[in-house]
């Protein structure tokens, strides 16, 4: 027991005195390097720094150490993966289920009990208007977060929404998360300009030896969403909300919309070309609402109306 305390303590901090380990185990400093001879003699990667100021520290090994979490930290692991799952994010569903089943099967007894509750009690909301899209090839985002790191160039073969079919290669400058995608940004050399991509949309990714110069200031996240802007722009939709802006905030994701407090409540404005996923998430709302633009709009919450009508009458 007293090796797994050692192993916690070192799994805190990144670096900690022999001294200052003997008095948090009630051992002397002798039994204390003795158990950083037993963890090293397991595999476990501790670095030792001598002098009066020396100190036992984690490195990064070939092979995962052994973690050690309390209730609270193995709670929030498993409330994480759960949420991960029923979320359909957009990661390897085998790797989620893997690591669900590895921490859940080394849960104590009455820990495991609160988990079986969060699975029954607990659901997760997922949104229609969120896109569910196809999971990125496994490699391509830890191949491309390695190639932004390292600023090298990368060949891409890249499937169009038209079904074209391009090989070009790209200076990647990072990579967003917006629910239902990932997406990349960066410099094509074949366009000779800035340009985003949707990770399911690459069909191969290789790294070169071409090393590029990022941008300063240049914000990945904005110039995405304002690629996607560009493309999915067909309404322009105005809505006013009759609540508060607090309110509008909580309820509404912040990546689609602005949201802007006027006179007697909240404006709503998005971009977009799919009027049914706006009507989807502004029915969600049990506040007042007046529609100022499109017309069209108006045309799709009557669609629902009569939908949901012929639906309560069968």
């Amino acid at each position: 027991m007293r090796l797994l305390a050692v192993l916690e303590l070192l799994e805190i901090y990144s670096s900690i005195s022999g001294p200052e380990l003997a008095r948090r185990l009630e051992v002397d400093r002798r039994t204390v390097r003795r158990y950083i001879v037993t963890l090293q003699d397991m595999g476990i990667p501790v670095a030792s720094e001598r002098g009066p100021y020396g100190s036992y520290r984690l490195e990064r090994g070939s092979r995962l150490p052994p973690l050690i979490f309390n209730d609270s930290e193995a709670s929030a692991i498993i409330l994480g993966l759960m949420v991960l799952r029923q979320m359909r994010f957009p990661m390897d569903p085998t790797a989620i289920e893997a690591a669900y089943a590895k921490t859940k099967r080394l849960l104590p007894e009455k820990l495991l009990g609160y988990v079986n509750d969060l699975e029954d009690l607990v659901t997760v909301y997922n949104p229609p208007y969120i896109p569910i899209s196809q999971i990125p090839h496994t490699d391509f985002v830890s191949l491309l977060d390695h190639a932004i790191k390292k600023r090298k160039t990368v060949e891409i073969t890249h499937v169009s929404q038209d079904g074209r079919v391009t090989t070009r290669e790209v200076d990647l400058y990072g990579l967003v998360l917006i629910p239902g995608h990932w997406y990349t940004a960066g410099y094509c050399h074949l366009r000779k300009d800035l340009r985003t991509f949707r990770l399911d949309r690459l069909r191969s990714v290789t790294k070169t030896e071409k090393v590029f110069e990022r941008p300063e200031n240049f914000d990945v996240l904005n110039h995405v969403l304002g690629s996607i802007e560009r493309v999915q722009s067909r309404f322009e939709v105005e809505v006013m909300l009759k609540t508060s802006l607090d309110h509008a905030l909580g309820c509404l994701p912040s990546e689609t919309h602005y949201l802007e407090p006027v006179d007697g409540g909240v404006l709503y404005r998005q971009s977009t070309s799919r009027l049914d996923w706006v009507a989807f998430s502004l029915i969600t709302l049990d506040v007042p609402i007046i529609i100022r633009k499109p017309q069209e709009l108006s045309e799709v919450f009557r669609g629902i109306s009569e939908k949901a009508g012929k639906i309560a009458a069968s």
